[in-house]
């Protein structure tokens, strides 16, 4: 109905006429006329701004790149998460970045990417699911002796937005913390990436309230597909053109691009004068 009275007032607007014989009056009129649509535009322009920011608290998380080597800009600011502790990336202009790997399930090529990582010194997160510690229990071990951080990912990998209850959802991180120290020895880093990136604003509170830290991401690109994977030019194509100081990085330890590449990948960032950080650090430091 509003839309409609915007169109009835547009095409007042475009057929009045001011006269001789309506003068001062007219122009009133026409003045009114005028304000009054620009004001329902400016109405409407509002009225959508606050339902983006309201969706930004909900949904999948998304990324929009702008400018090459700048950071994206994401459907939720920095700001916004940090009252949650969580991130997306690091605001810096130091050439450095936080490597990160989702874990599923294991298919031969985690052993890769982790001699990689060993050989370039690099420090990374393995964000798994109970699955992945049933099935690969001594490569999580691995994980931890050679000073990686494995988080929590939760249990069943399920759409997290979509549990509204803080039982449901703190059984899912509980279970796998549970299955963590049984199986390693060690209570679980309270780090925490949502599966798919689908969160709630309710969620990250949860989370938060739980003592843990929430994770998205600044860089990733499609590489979860077991069966079409992303030949070597691609991979490089958004991994090094999209690279930006202050990245959270997020990889998939299913990928054999991913364990093909990454001695190579790591490399090149590195000659592009690019450190690489734990997730600690990032948290230190904000």
């Amino acid at each position: 109905m509003k839309w409609f009275n915007r169109l009835r007032l547009a095409e007042k607007i475009r057929t009045f006429s001011i006269s001789p014989e309506n003068g001062k009056k007219g122009l009133k009129i026409f003045l009114f006329l005028l304000c009054a649509f620009f004001a329902g535009r400016l109405g409407a322009m509002l009225t959508e701004h606050h339902r983006a920011v309201e969706t930004a608290a909900e949904g999948n998380w998304g990324l929009s790149f702008q400018q090459e080597g700048q950071p994206p800009v994401a459907n939720a600011t920095m700001d916004y998460l940090k009252q949650f502790n969580a991130y997306y990336a690091q605001k810096t202009q130091d050439k450095v970045l936080y490597l990160t790997f989702d874990a599923g399930y294991e298919n031969g090529n985690t052993a890769a990417i982790l001699d990689a990582l060993k050989k370039h010194h690099a420090p990374a997160t393995f964000f798994v699911v109970g699955n992945y510690i049933e099935t690969a229990p001594e490569l999580v071990k691995r994980m931890i002796a050679e000073g990686h951080t494995v988080g929590n990912h939760t249990y069943h990998h399920p759409d997290m937005s979509k549990m509204s209850s803080k039982e449901s959802f703190e059984k899912e991180l509980g279970d796998l913390e549970t299955l963590f120290e049984q199986t390693t020895g060690q209570k679980m880093k309270k780090y925490y990436r949502p599966p798919q990136g689908k969160y709630s604003e309710s969620n990250l509170q949860m989370a938060k309230d739980m003592g843990y830290k929430t994770f998205f991401w600044s860089l990733a690109y499609v590489d979860w597909y077991q069966d079409k994977q992303p030949s070597k030019d691609e991979a490089f194509k958004k991994l090094l053109g999209r690279i930006h100081p202050g990245a959270i990085v997020l990889l998939h330890s299913t990928s054999s691009t991913n364990a093909q590449i990454l001695d190579e990948l790591l490399t090149k960032w590195e000659e592009m004068g690019y450190q690489f950080k734990s997730l600690d650090e990032l948290c230190s430091q904000q």
